[in-house]
């Protein structure tokens, strides 16, 4: 079976673990272990009583908040503010 490893480390205000499991079951049960992985969890498969693989999350990429975003420069005889604002909200959705 597995065992929860739990580190020392702090993340967002509780213990980051990890799960070891054996190279079989890992592959008899590789669905419910990615599962795990997108919950956060690290696991770590071993062979022979030797560890050869983690497999750890992704790091989620930074957003940056609409609030701290550069705000739209408008020519006060070019444009409309509504038709850039639309357009601005197009670019940034897409």
């Amino acid at each position: 079976m597995y065992n929860n490893v739990h580190y020392g480390e702090r993340e967002s205000g509780r213990e980051k673990s990890m799960r070891e499991v054996t190279f079989t079951e890992f592959r008899k049960n590789a669905a419910s272990y990615f599962d795990s992985v997108e919950r956060g969890e690290t696991v770590r498969v071993s062979r022979h009583g030797k560890p050869v693989a983690e497999i750890v999350p992704l790091a989620s990429p930074a957003r940056v908040l609409s609030w701290k975003r550069p705000g739209i420069l408008v020519d006060a005889g070019a444009a409309s503010l509504s038709r850039e604002v639309i357009q601005e909200r197009k670019r940034a959705s897409g």
